[in-house]
């Protein structure tokens, strides 16, 4: 069976189980620049790598503010990520009027859940292609959800997306008890900003210009700092590349200087040959 005779839309299943329109949009997720979250007891901190698709164009917004408690970073498509949140600003401000309080990130997720699922079920729609990190804080404390477009939602410590965001999570799980245990907003962002920066392909540094940051927490809206307001965090790393390129340029160094040391040292035996003839 070829798999181009279930993937025409989103609500034929292959004989395997398997929605290909949905595993589509997590591939579409795999190819945006990396976003990562991570929470303490009191705060919620985004860092998101921003992309510009060529030197003379600017680059892609990649937190969105939903509320004054709550906000997303993307990873995707962005004008799906677009769409669904100004759907969390019409639910956050209806919560507002309505019942005159803010809403609960669990509450919004779920809303956002509910109307990813549908795509995945109603036949003439695509499922979204973007995956989001939302953060919150609400009077049941500092949350942070990783939506996906299938409709699944999940709580989590920390959490990575994007292109190598594999590298992210394993900083983030070699590290989370101290993670969790942090007591100030700054160390919370240094924590983040090392998981990001694992993700860097080769000759790519953190700078100003392509990282943003966001805080969430107690006494504290969502903030959103971007160009020159993030060199401050910056300026706290060993180092804005990253450390596997950083190892992989050594090896290559030191592999240059053995084949330049090789001839030198085959002409001493020369000599000494020639000498004790």
């Amino acid at each position: 069976m070829f798999r181009n005779n279930y993937d025409n839309d989103s609500v034929t299943y292959s004989p395997t189980g398997r929605l290909f329109q949905v595993e589509y949009a997590l591939e579409a997720i795999k190819q945006g620049s990396a976003a990562v979250g991570l929470v303490s007891k009191t705060h919620v901190v985004l860092v998101a790598l921003k992309r510009n698709a060529e030197e003379l164009g600017s680059y892609q917004k990649k937190i969105i503010k939903v509320d004054d408690h709550m906000g997303i970073a993307l990873a995707g498509l962005a004008p799906d990520a677009r769409v669904l949140s100004n759907y969390l600003r019409k639910q956050a401000m209806s919560s507002k009027m309505i019942f005159n309080r803010p809403l609960l990130t669990s509450k919004a997720v779920l809303s956002i859940a509910d109307k990813a699922q549908e795509n995945t079920q109603s036949y003439g729609s695509r499922p979204y292609g973007v995956g989001l990190l939302i953060s919150g804080y609400d009077e049941t404390g500092a949350h942070l959800y990783e939506f996906q477009p299938s409709g699944s939602v999940l709580e989590y410590f920390g959490a990575a997306i994007g292109a190598r965001s594999q590298a992210a999570r394993t900083y983030l799980e070699r590290n989370l008890d101290t993670i969790t245990e942090s007591e100030t907003v700054e160390q919370l962002i240094v924590h983040g900003l090392n998981a990001l920066r694992d993700t860097l392909s080769q000759d790519v540094e953190l700078t100003f210009k392509n990282t943003s940051v966001s805080v969430v927490g107690k006494d504290t809206d969502f903030t959103i700092y971007d160009d020159e307001n993030v060199q401050q965090w910056l300026d706290k790393l060993d180092s804005v590349s990253n450390a596997r390129n950083r190892e992989e340029d050594d090896e290559d160094n030191a592999n240059d200087d053995e084949n330049n040391t090789a001839p030198a040292e085959t002409e001493q035996l020369e000599d000494r040959m020639e000498t004790d003839e």
